[in-house]
């Protein structure tokens, strides 16, 4: 335990003292990964299906704010819609523009989950964020989850159209627009998951924030069996296409991001736990303070020496230390 606490304390300084390189470095490596899932995942359009102007752009990214990164995003799924047909363009611009005012109204702080939402469910493991998000953020956390989460089964649901879009007439405009439409709207596993998400944000939030032991540990748990238990409930009664396998390994997944981002964020020792009582001219103050466990910095201490030769007319001095222990 205490080689992850040297380490956590080490990585926490060497980021500290490094900030200001390390931030540009990081939103460069989100814009890629965020560019480069969408292009492999879509690629309509081949101007921008282009790693040079992915890097281009990314590095724009790597030097602006961290909303930046969702807008150019939202930029690229637009233009590969537009080149598969006008009428899925038109739709996910709609779309896009009503999730950006329900984040930047409710949650505009949670520009990496609405980033990593999206890539999290094309891979398959977008249990792990609610559970995380409930404890390091708010209840308004599940917004962004479900933003991200209606953008990346948007797109996968006009993706699997995009055949039938192809081989249709451009005169049939308004069959387009009811294809694609009834895609988005039809797709009972983004509805699944953003009620279960949802909830599990705010069970996990509830509770570890209780005054009791262990708070976050308990959210935790309760948190990843309420998220499999709505999951299964919700895709039996709805026949919603979900893998109960996926279920169970994104809850143990969930479990394992969780404990580290408690070990990150909210470590503490219990057993070393105080009730506190103060007074002021108008109330009395009971408090229970619990320590953070945290890794003493060893502290080096440098002696001087003094080289020079002693004079012939002066006589060595010898210099005794002595601990405060000690009696003269």
């Amino acid at each position: 335990m205490s080689t992850l606490l040297e380490i956590k304390q080490n990585v926490n300084n060497f980021f500290n003292k490094y900030e200001v390189y390390i931030n540009p470095v990081l939103k460069l490596i989100l814009a890629l990964v965020a560019l480069i899932t969408i292009n492999s995942k879509l690629g309509y359009m081949q101007k921008i299906d282009n790693i040079s102007i992915v890097l281009v752009v990314a590095l724009m990214c790597s030097f602006m704010p961290l909303n930046f990164i969702v807008v150019v995003s939202a930029l690229f799924v637009v233009l590969h819609m537009y080149a598969l047909a006008l009428e899925a363009a038109v739709v996910v611009l709609v779309l896009f523009v009503v999730l950006f005012l329900l984040y930047f109204r409710f949650s505009p702080k949670d520009t990496i989950v609405v980033v990593l939402t999206p890539i999290a469910c094309m891979m398959g493991i977008p249990y792990v964020l609610p559970v995380v998000m409930g404890l390091v953020g708010g209840p308004y956390s599940a917004v962004s989850i479900a933003c991200g989460v209606i953008v990346a089964y948007s797109i996968n649901s006009i993706n699997s159209t995009a055949s039938s879009l192809g081989s249709m007439e451009t005169e049939d405009m308004a069959t387009r627009f009811r294809m694609v439409i009834d895609s988005v709207l039809d797709n009972k596993v983004m509805l699944v998951l953003i009620i279960a998400f949802a909830i599990t944000v705010v069970i996990v939030y509830l509770i570890r924030r209780l005054p009791i032991d262990y708070a976050w540990p308990i959210a935790i748990a309760a948190g990843a069996i309420a998220d499999a238990i709505i999951l299964l409930i919700c895709s039996l009664s709805m026949n919603a296409d979900i893998s109960v396998g996926g279920i169970l390994l994104g809850t143990i997944l969930a479990v394992v991001a969780g404990f580290i981002a408690q070990f990150l964020r909210f470590n503490v020792d219990y057993n070393r736990a105080e009730k506190v009582q103060f007074e002021d001219d108008e109330y009395y103050y009971y408090v229970k303070a619990v320590p953070k466990v945290t890794y003493p910095v060893s502290r080096k201490r440098v002696k001087k020496i003094n080289s020079a030769a002693p004079s012939r007319t002066s006589r060595p001095v010898r210099h005794i230390d002595y601990d405060d222990d000690d009696e003269e």
